[in-house]
């Protein structure tokens, strides 16, 4: 079973924007071990798998979007 949480439509968008203008971000997120995780980078890929909707960061970092906590850019 898939405990995915629906993302809303805005951090959609807003991702989708920040990859399309290249910009540098700052991602909070829960990992699989469920503690905060702070990365940052440029996010290079947002694609839908495994039932879930993910980003990929540019030093090949993967994040599950609804573990997102907060976000950042420039």
């Amino acid at each position: 079973m898939n405990d995915d949480t629906p993302v809303s439509c805005d951090l959609n968008d807003l991702l989708e924007k920040i990859v399309t203008l290249k910009r540098q971000c700052t991602i909070t997120y829960r990992n699989e071990k469920d503690e905060f995780t702070k990365v940052g980078g440029r996010i290079i890929d947002i694609y839908a798998a495994e039932g879930s909707d993910w980003c990929r960061l540019s030093d090949e970092t993967v994040i599950r979007l609804d573990k997102i906590e907060e976000f950042e850019s420039e």
